[in-house]
């Protein structure tokens, strides 16, 4: 009778270490091209290090980081929103006309949140119901905002005087007003993406939303949630770039070229232009890149005409770049 021998055991091995690399450090390449022109402006300006200017930098960028984060959460669930400036641009015009005519403050302020969460809702109302491109609802809601902000205006600028000159330039513990709401909304989207339901759902709207629908997720609700939070967002950010101006007037706001700088600010950090993936972090950095960017070009007198260049110039490598890891993971 043969006995039949067990196999051996497999030998107990102490488990591989974990080698640290700059790959294994979220957003390395950002960080790495952040340092680089930090580094570079420094030495070549002498006020760039400065406190006065980096918190002028940080103040500059605020407005762009209540849109992106708003612009991170839907596009993190396959939306995308390409109405924000221009929604910027009526609700500034709008609550700049109401306290110029003589209502009060507070009055204008909700009137311009309403108004942007209302154009928000209609967007997400036509994205959600007719299944047209985001892209292209959104896109035809700025042309047509664009016309709208020039109407209120009828050709003048609208001042609002003092009205909200504490809000826009005073400061709290040294930190501008502007600053302490950005990052809070920042925060507080952060925060959202990553405990709770809400956020949870956005990223499996994202990754597949029929597969989404099927597991119980309200999508349509969902959807217009998500439209309707980044209007309100536009519509505070108007609120916030009429204090920092103190006034509005035609083409001041520039709203294509306010959202094309949260796009690429949101792209940059890392946010997945096909939705299932998104991070505040990365937009946070995308956001300073651009604003340090800015920054350096002005200190180091190059033509104005250079920052939409290096706006377009980086939101095109970033494309790229989040398409080539995109295919990396789905080789995996």
């Amino acid at each position: 009778m043969s006995v039949k021998t067990l196999p051996e055991a497999p030998a107990v091995t102490d488990p591989p270490r974990r080698r640290f690399t700059p790959r294994g450090v979220p957003h390395a390449g950002l960080i790495a091209v952040l340092a680089v022109v930090v580094v570079f402006t420094a030495v070549r300006s002498d006020t760039f290090a400065t406190d006065r200017n980096i918190l002028n930098i940080l103040g500059q960028i605020s407005v762009n980081a209540v849109l992106a984060a708003g612009l991170t959460l839907l596009m993190t669930a396959g939306g995308m929103d390409f109405s924000m400036g221009s929604n910027v641009a009526v609700t500034a015009a709008v609550a700049a006309r109401l306290i110029a005519h003589g209502h009060a403050t507070p009055y204008a302020v909700v009137v311009a949140l309403l108004l942007g969460t209302a154009i928000g809702l209609v967007n997400g109302l036509v994205v959600t119901f007719t299944n047209v491109a985001p892209f292209v609802v959104t896109l035809a809601s700025a042309t047509l905002l664009d016309g709208v902000a020039l109407l209120v205006h009828d050709g003048n600028t609208l001042s609002v005087g003092q009205h909200l000159f504490t809000f826009g330039n005073d400061k709290v513990l040294g930190v501008p007003y502007l600053l302490v709401v950005a990052v809070l909304v920042l925060l507080a989207t952060g925060l959202a993406m990553r405990f709770t339901v809400f956020g949870r759902d956005a990223f499996a709207i994202g990754g597949n939303e029929h597969v989404a629908r099927l597991s119980g997720i309200d999508v349509t609700a969902r959807k217009l949630t998500l439209y309707g939070l980044t209007g309100l967002l536009s519509g505070l950010a108007g609120v916030m770039l009429l204090a920092r101006l103190g006034s509005s007037s035609p083409g001041s706001t520039a709203g294509l070229s306010l959202q094309l700088a949260v796009v690429a600010a949101v792209v940059i950090g890392g946010t997945s232009l096909a939705g299932g993936h998104g991070t505040v972090i990365g937009t946070a950095l995308g956001l300073v890149l651009l604003g340090v960017v800015a920054n350096a070009l002005n200190l180091l007198d190059f033509s104005s005409n250079y920052q939409p260049v290096s706006v377009g110039a980086v939101l095109l490598v970033a494309a790229v770049a989040n398409e080539m890891h995109k295919a990396r993971s789905a080789r995996r």
